[in-house]
C-alpha cells in the first residue's frame, strides 16, 4: 500500500483537502479563553500561512464539555462562542472547524463553522455522526484512542450511511498503558485507504490523559517530531492546537504548540509534504 495514494478532494470553506494538494494547516487555540486572544492568533496564523502559501483552516471550541474534573474551564458556551466565531469568520474570511459534542448543537454549528468534527471519544456515537452528517457540512471524525486504524472502515462506512459527502479521518494517537499515548505512523495509509483525506493531530498526540490528576498532560517538545514523520508519511492536513502562551493557556496547556514555533514547524512541513508528493507520484 502506498503512502501517497491519493484520496478524494474535501471542499472546507473554499480549503481543498486531500487528492494531492498542497498541505493544508488546521490550527486554533483549543478553547475561546476570551474574543482578544482568538482574534489575535487567527490573525497570527492568517498572516504566517499566506507567507508561505500554506492554506489554513482555524480551529477552536466553545465548549469543551470532556473534561476530566467538573471544575475545568470550558469556555463561552455555544451562543456566546458562536458569536465570537461569526465575527471572526466575517473579520478574517477563514474557514472554521469546531468540535462538537451533542447532537442538539450541530444546527447552530453548522450556521457557523464549515467542518464539523467529531471528538475522538465520540466517534462510535452514532446519533451525534447521524445529526453532524445530515447537517451539510464537512465532516472531521477523530479516532478513537481505543480504536484501531482499520475500525475506522466501519466509522466512515457510517457517516456515509448517513449522506455525508466530505469527510475527514483524524489521527490522533493510541492508548498505550495509562495516561500515554502512541502514534502509530502506518495509520495514515491505512486510513487513507478508505478513500478520504487523513489529518493528523500532532498535539492531542502528545498528550498525557488525566496525567496532571485532575487534567490533562502533555509533551509538547514532541510536537515538531511527531508533525514532520506525519507529514512524510503522506497525511493531508496538519492539525494544531497553539497558543500565544500555552503555559498559560485555560485547557490543554502542556500539549499546544506555541504560536511562536509555529512558522519555523511549518516551513519544515511544508517543504517534507512536497519531497513527499513528488515521491509518491
Amino acid at each position: 500500500m502506498s503512502s501517497m495514494t491519493r484520496s478524494r478532494i474535501v471542499d472546507a470553506g473554499g480549503v481543498g483537502i486531500g487528492g494531492g494538494l498542497p498541505l493544508v494547516l488546521i490550527a486554533g487555540p483549543c478553547v475561546i479563553e476570551d474574543e482578544a486572544l482568538v482574534f489575535d492568533t487567527a490573525r497570527r496564523l492568517k498572516a504566517l500561512c499566506a507567507e508561505r502559501g500554506v492554506p489554513l483552516v482555524f480551529k477552536t471550541s466553545y465548549d469543551k464539555a470532556n473534561r476530566s474534573s467538573a471544575d475545568a474551564f470550558r469556555g463561552p458556551g455555544l451562543e456566546k462562542g458562536l458569536e465570537i466565531l461569526a465575527r471572526l469568520k466575517g473579520e478574517t474570511g477563514l474557514p472554521l472547524l469546531v468540535d462538537v459534542h451533542e447532537a442538539a448543537d450541530v444546527p447552530a454549528a453548522a450556521r457557523v463553522a464549515d467542518i464539523l468534527q467529531v471528538p475522538a471519544f465520540l466517534c462510535r456515537q452514532t446519533d451525534l455522526i447521524g445529526a453532524v452528517c445530515r447537517s451539510g457540512r464537512a465532516v472531521n471524525i477523530k479516532k478513537g484512542q481505543f480504536l484501531a486504524p482499520w475500525e475506522m472502515k466501519n466509522v466512515i462506512a457510517k457517516c456515509e450511511s448517513f449522506g455525508a459527502k466530505a469527510i475527514l479521518v483524524t489521527e490522533r494517537g493510541t492508548s498505550f498503558g495509562y495516561n500515554n499515548l502512541v502514534s502509530d505512523m502506518r495509520a495514515l495509509p491505512l486510513m487513507r485507504s478508505y478513500g478520504w483525506p487523513v489529518v493528523f493531530d500532532a498535539t492531542h498526540s502528545v498528550q498525557l490523559p488525566g496525567g496532571l490528576g485532575k487534567s490533562t498532560g502533555g509533551q509538547r517538545e514532541f510536537v515538531p517530531c511527531l508533525s514532520r514523520a506525519a507529514v512524510a508519511a503522506g497525511c493531508d492536513a496538519l492539525f494544531l492546537e497553539t497558543h500565544p502562551s500555552p503555559d498559560r493557556a485555560l485547557c490543554d496547556g502542556p500539549n499546544q504548540l506555541p504560536l511562536s514555533e509555529a512558522g519555523a514547524l511549518l516551513d519544515a512541513c511544508a517543504a517534507i509534504h512536497r519531497i513527499a508528493s513528488a515521491a509518491g507520484k
